[in-house]
C-alpha cells in the first residue's frame, strides 16, 4: 500500500507540471556557412569561353592565367604548321603523280614510281587530316580551360581547409611512411 500511495503521488506532482525543453522564437534564422563574398558572378565562365572563342588566349587573360597563353599558342602553332607542311607534301607528290600520267617527269621526285608517289599521297594526306583534328582539339581545349578556370577561381580556397602530405615514423618498423592529411578548421 505505501508503494502505491508514492507512484499516485508522483505522479500527481509530476504530472501536473509544465516542462518546456526550448523556447521558441519569432524572426529569422541565418545560417553560420552562409557565403558572405558577394565576388562571385555565375556568367564569368561563359564570359571567359566566349573570350577564348573569339581569340585563342583570351579566356585565359580574362582569368589573368598569363602563363597559359604561350602554352595555347604554342600548342595551336605547331599543329597549325604540320597541318600546312603536311598538306604541302601532300600536294606535291599529287601533283608529280598527275604530272607522271600526263607523261612529264618532275625533277624532285624522279626517282620515286607511280607506287611510292601514291603512297606518298596517302601518307601525307592522312597526317594532314590528323594535324587537322589536332589542331581543332587544341582549340577545343583552349575553351574548355578558360571555362573551367574560369569557373574554379571562384571558389574559396584558403589554409582552413587544406590537404597535404606528410612524412610521419612508424612506430613498429621505424620507417618513414608517406602520407596526405586534411585539416579543416573553422
Amino acid at each position: 500500500m505505501n508503494k502505491i500511495i508514492f507512484i499516485v503521488l508522483f505522479y500527481l506532482t509530476t504530472g501536473t507540471a509544465s516542462v518546456f525543453a526550448q523556447v521558441k522564437t519569432e524572426g529569422v534564422l541565418v545560417g553560420k556557412d552562409a557565403l558572405k563574398s558577394k565576388d562571385i558572378d555565375p556568367l564569368t565562365p561563359a564570359k571567359a569561353a566566349f573570350f577564348s572563342a573569339v581569340l585563342p588566349g583570351l579566356g585565359q587573360a580574362y582569368n589573368k592565367k598569363y602563363w597559359k597563353i604561350p602554352l595555347v599558342y604554342g600548342a595551336l602553332g605547331t599543329s597549325i604548321y604540320f597541318y600546312v607542311d603536311n598538306n604541302k607534301k601532300y600536294h606535291q607528290y599529287r601533283d608529280a603523280y598527275k604530272s607522271r600520267l600526263e607523261g612529264y617527269v618532275t625533277d624532285d621526285l624522279a626517282f620515286l614510281d607511280n607506287n611510292r608517289l601514291i603512297a606518298g599521297q596517302k601518307f601525307y594526306q592522312r597526317n594532314r587530316d590528323l594535324s587537322a583534328l589536332v589542331t581543332i582539339a587544341f582549340y577545343a581545349l583552349n575553351i574548355i580551360d578558360a571555362n573551367v578556370d574560369a569557373a574554379l577561381i571562384q571558389f574559396n580556397v584558403d589554409e582552413n581547409l587544406s590537404v597535404r602530405p606528410v612524412l610521419y615514423p612508424n612506430d613498429v618498423t621505424f620507417k618513414t611512411n608517406v602520407g596526405l592529411t586534411l585539416n579543416y578548421s573553422f
